[in-house]
């Protein structure tokens, strides 16, 4: 059987929201083009950066689903939007 790419593992996922390095690197490998968080400094820099920001808190800021498990632990939602400050 063959082993799950990286980015559905935890190898592949920062524990603080979002997607490591090498969980990136294996969605690049399944032909997807995913790009590091933009942080609200960051977006300061670049009015690009800042258009991929706002539009990314637009889309994931709407998504049904709550921000905190059963446990009161933040869910992986709650944790990426908080990685984009959205």
């Amino acid at each position: 059987m063959a082993k799950t790419p990286a980015w559905q593992r935890k190898a592949g996922k920062n524990p603080a929201g979002g997607l490591n390095a090498k969980g990136r690197a294996s969605a690049k490998a399944q032909g997807m083009n995913l790009k590091p968080p933009v942080s609200a400094k960051q977006a300061k820099k670049s009015p690009k950066a800042a258009a991929r920001r706002k539009s990314f808190c637009a889309r994931m800021g709407g998504m049904p689903g709550p921000l905190k498990d059963s446990k009161g632990r933040p869910t992986r939602k709650a944790l990426a939007l908080r990685k984009w400050d959205c």
